[in-house]
């Protein structure tokens, strides 16, 4: 996502720097049929100080476009008493409403109104300054007008969708959050059904065999342990959705998982561990979260995929998991398959502690690989 990002960044700055000459070029020949080629000069030279800025507006965009807005007022006033043309002129006036724009898009509520408000009274003041013989005000000003309108419009479009992306990219993970928390229940009850049956075995082999017990008693420790590790993991979270993973989603119910993506969409291949092993169950739920959004995304994002593997592995740092397919590049994969689903998978993978990478692969095809720690068993 943040290379596709660049992507685009880069692009939109290649258009507007190609914009920006022509509009200088044009406003040069302009002045130069008019008032004479030297005329041009001061304000060719502001225009491209604010359009510097402007390509530079990623750097911090509410002091550049403070300082944009300063230089602009600069050259107004400067034209004004050295009877030059008026400014803003056209390119000048399309780098202020890129500066504009973006801090009315980025900034927080008051620095963005006070942007949106300070131009606004820079286009009113330019107009005032303008002295009433020079020739082609009125096309200045509707221009500098509908310039500021464009700029503020777009930013604050771009704002509302910005918010709407990250409310519901919030709304992921707090759902992601939800569904772990959905588990609590299951996982307390996985071990505490463990030290309730050690518990009851630790009545009678005190009776029976006294010599027994301490290594039952190491067990019941054992299993608490185990018990208060997995609830740090998911403590504090909530319960409320109804669509939950099975509470300990072995090889059984990734199999099932398999077949039944195997009826709509490609052949899958799922390798397993032999023997296959135990983990605690949020993280076999986890394993099973995985593979489930990973085979989603390759039916709605990879439709032209011919085979997709699943491997889950085991060892010593912990287990991976990792699913990929061979589909050919195409306007499908455009996206880079960048939707929420992702958002949820990394914060499930984060919350207990592992990695998550997803992208394209060198041979073809998109790759998503996750590694989960293993919680380690030691009676205190």
């Amino acid at each position: 996502m943040k290379i596709w990002d660049r992507l685009v960044g880069t692009a939109a700055d290649l258009g507007f720097a190609l914009a920006f000459l022509v509009a200088l070029a044009v406003e040069a020949v302009a002045i130069a049929q008019t008032w004479g080629a030297r005329y041009w000069l001061f304000g060719g030279l502001a225009a491209v100080v604010v359009g510097v800025l402007a390509l530079l507006r990623r750097w911090h965009r509410g002091w550049l476009a403070v300082a944009g807005l300063f230089a602009v007022a600069c050259t107004v006033l400067v034209a004004r008493l050295a009877h030059l043309p008026a400014e803003p002129g056209p390119a000048m006036t399309l780098a202020l409403a890129v500066l504009v724009g973006a801090a009315v898009r980025t900034l927080p509520p008051v620095p963005a109104g006070a942007v949106g408000a300070a131009g606004l009274a820079l286009v009113m003041g330019s107009q005032f300054a303008a002295r009433p013989s020079n020739s082609g005000i009125a096309s200045v000003a509707a221009l500098d007008g509908l310039a500021w309108l464009v700029a503020v419009g777009v930013g604050l479009s771009l704002r509302l969708v910005d918010a709407r992306n990250q409310a519901t990219a919030e709304k992921v993970r707090q759902d992601e959050r939800l569904e772990l928390a959905r588990e609590l229940h299951d996982v307390v009850t996985h071990h505490i059904t463990g030290i309730v049956v050690q518990a009851q075995a630790a009545q009678l082999v005190a009776g029976k065999h006294p010599e027994k017990l301490p290594a039952t008693l190491a067990g019941i420790e054992l299993a608490g342990s185990d018990a208060l590790a997995a609830m740090r993991r998911v403590v504090g979270l909530l319960r409320d959705t109804e669509d939950a993973a099975p509470a300990s989603p072995g090889p059984e119910q990734l199999s099932a998982l398999v077949e039944r993506f195997n009826r709509h969409g490609p052949p899958v291949r799922l390798r397993m561990p032999e023997p296959a092993a135990e983990w605690p169950p949020e993280v076999t739920t986890t394993v099973y979260r995985i593979v489930q959004e990973s085979l989603t995304n390759v039916s709605r994002h990879a439709p032209h995929a011919r085979s997709v593997t699943v491997t889950v592995g085991q060892d010593a740092q912990g287990i991976s998991v990792e699913v990929v397919d061979d589909a050919p590049p195409g306007p499908a994969r455009k996206g880079h398959r960048s939707g929420y689903g992702l958002v949820g998978m990394r914060e499930r993978v984060q919350t207990l502690g592992g990695t998550l990478r997803t992208g394209p692969r060198a041979c073809g095809g998109w790759s998503v690989l996750a590694t989960l720690p293993l919680p380690s068993r030691t009676a205190r």
